[in-house]
Formats: C-alpha cells, structure tokens, sequence
C-alpha cells in the first residue's frame, strides 16, 4: 500500500457552489468538472499528466463558450494512488457535486472510487485505468477512454513468445490492480502461445534496493523482465541488474511512457519495450490541440490526451442531449456514438470499454520513446 498523502482539491476556474442535483442539471452557475489522479507521490508524473490535459480542454471549452452556455470550473483531486485516499477524494467531489470525473489513474484507485460515484450520481470517465473489473462489475457511470489489461497482455504475450523462445522470461509486478492484473494477462496470452516463463513474482512497490529480486533473476539466468508495474520500480530493477552486467530485456506496459523513465534509468534504459496505443500526438484528430501544447513547451505526452480526450467527448454528449444530467450522458455515451475527440474517433461498448483498442510496441531510444 502506498504511503497516504493529503488529499488536494482545488478549483482551477472562479468557485462556486452548485445547490444540489437540480443546479447540476439545470443550474446557470459554472459546471464543475474534476480529474483525479496521483498529483503527488512517486506515480505524480502521470497526474501531471492528467492535470495538464484536463486544464487545456477546460481552457478549449470555456473559451468556445463552454458547455450548454455554462462555463466549466475544473477539481483537482490528488489520490497518490492510494485506494483508501481515492475513497476520500471521490467523497469530496461527490460532495462538490461534480458532473463529471476524468479520472482516476491507478485501477487500485478507479474502482473504489467508482462505487462512490455510482451512489452519488457522478460518470466517470478514466483516461488510464485499465484492469478489466473497472467497467466489467456492471456500474452505470464507468467509462476508459484507453484499452484494458486483457488486450494488452495479449499484444505482450505473444510478441515474448514469438520472439523471445530462446531466452529465460521472468513476469514480475507489484501486487496492484494494475500490475498483478497486467502481468497476469501476459502469462496466460505468452502461456497459450507455447512459452513459459522461468519465474514469476512480486516484488515490493516504494523501495530503492532490488538487489533481491535481481539476484533471483541473475540466478535464473534470465534474458527478459516483464514487470506489471509502474516506471519507478521497472526503471530501478533494470538499472541495478545491468549494474551487475546483466544482458536483458525490459518489457512493460503503458505505465512507462513518462521521460521519468529515462531520468531513472540512463543508458540501462536502451532498448525498452512498452505496449501502449499508437502515439496520439501524431493522429490528425489532435493537431491543433498538440499545437497549442507546445506553444506553452509542454509535450503532451502519455495521458495528457487521454484526459483531454474524456472531457471533449462528455462535453459534445452534453451537447447533443442538451444536458449535463451524468445518467442522461451516460446513455447517450453508449447509444450515440462515434464520438469525435483529439484521440480519433471513440465509441463505447454496453460496459463502458472503448470499441477499437490500439495497443502497439514502443522502443526506448537515446532518451525518448517512439513506436516500433
């Protein structure tokens, strides 16, 4: 469990307080929206992430005259990635009467979150959770503009064993949500393939020694480390086991597309595989947008589309049935679609699932990472 941190919720535009569900539907206030997601902690650079999508979209928004006639007034709620925080932030969003959460990040923290969503009456739209009971347990308000575990432990697992036959595989992660979930569907896609692994184990999230695990690892004469987990950890455990000239592979998941990456891992980083959607910044959909970033010498990488994506398709859903009632969106999100957004075009399935998940390979190169 990650260390708790003080929760933080701040309004980004002029505050103001909206009297009940009747104002959230009907109200001439502003509207407020929130993203949610790790602001501080050791995962803060996918919140930043998400802070700097939702911000833009909102600034897009209300300078197009904002939703329904309303301006937007934007929630930040930070959850350092820990369940029981993610409870406590949801609460307090649901308590600001919040029309919409583009959020959380971690799976460990969307789910929990959800259910106070669902009670409270809040949609949820997830910008990077990807284990699958997020929209699998049936809950009206839960959506993910990115792809699940499942698709993307498949990708993995059957590139390891096309390409990897001839080299030991261990499959470690953290024990989250994300990461037993992720590692878990890249056993079982690798498994069905013909390949099994030479080991698979958790290693502990938070520490700065791995001499353990790379110990086993270096015993087993490993060749490639999939680590379901986050980039901190997987950075960590790569650099140490090259300081002990060991020749492997790292592979991970979309958790590893953060330029942190490089920052903790130097030269011991060449050659990283990540799975994670074709790069968005280079779809015609988000030109103008990814423009409009780097005019400010902000690289709009990782989920800070993905946020931008959530709020733009609420936002047009709103539009559409001339409300911002999140059950009245909520259908209209899965009856209505395609829905047109900076990530192309997005429809949803009857769970909340995108239809058309995208999941390629990245390389790890002098320092940046494009796709294979």
């Amino acid at each position: 469990m990650l260390q708790r941190r003080t929760v933080m919720l701040g309004a980004l535009a002029a505050p103001v307080v909206l009297g009940g569900r009747g104002a959230l539907a009907q109200g001439s206030g502003p509207i407020r929206i929130a993203t949610a997601g790790p602001m501080t902690g050791q995962y803060a650079a996918f919140g930043g992430q998400m802070r700097a999508g939702a911000e833009q979209v909102v600034a897009d928004l209300n300078a197009a005259g904002g939703v329904l006639g309303r301006q937007l007034a934007l929630e930040i709620g930070d959850d350092a990635c820990d369940p029981r925080q993610a409870v406590s932030v949801a609460n307090q969003l649901a308590g600001r009467r919040v029309a919409l959460v583009a959020g959380h990040f971690c799976s460990g923290s969307s789910i929990p979150a959800r259910d106070v969503y669902a009670e409270e009456g809040v949609l949820q739209i997830s910008p990077a959770s990807t284990n699958p009971r997020f929209t699998d347990e049936g809950k009206w308000n839960t959506f993910r503009v990115c792809g699940r575990d499942d698709q993307q432990g498949q990708v993995a697992g059957r590139y390891i064993a096309q390409n990897m036959r001839d080299r030991n595989v261990a499959i470690l992660h953290d024990n989250s949500a994300y990461g037993r979930g992720l590692a878990e569907e890249t056993k079982k896609a690798m498994n069905a393939a013909g390949k099994q692994e030479a080991l698979f184990s958790a290693y502990n999230p938070g520490e700065r020694d791995y001499s353990a695990i790379v110990s086993r690892l270096q015993a087993a004469n490993i060749g490639v480390v999939y680590v379901g987990g986050y980039h901190t950890e997987s950075g960590l455990i790569l650099r140490q086991a090259k300081e002990r000239g060991m020749n492997i592979t790292l592979i991970g998941g979309d958790a590893l597309v953060t330029n942190e990456f490089w920052q903790i891992t130097g030269a011991a980083g060449e050659g990283t595989l990540m799975t994670f959607s074709s790069d968005p910044r280079k779809r015609a959909s988000a030109a103008q947008v990814v423009q409009a970033f780097r005019a400010k010498n902000v690289d709009p990488e990782g989920y800070v589309l993905y946020t931008y994506a959530a709020v733009q398709i609420w936002a047009d859903a709103a539009k559409k049935i001339n409300s911002v009632d999140p059950r009245r969106v909520a259908q209209a999100l899965k009856a209505q679609g395609p829905w047109q957004s900076v990530l192309g075009e997005i429809s949803f399935t009857e769970k909340g699932d995108v239809t058309v998940p995208d999941y390629v390979f990245y390389v790890w190169k002098n320092g940046s990472y494009a796709e294979m």
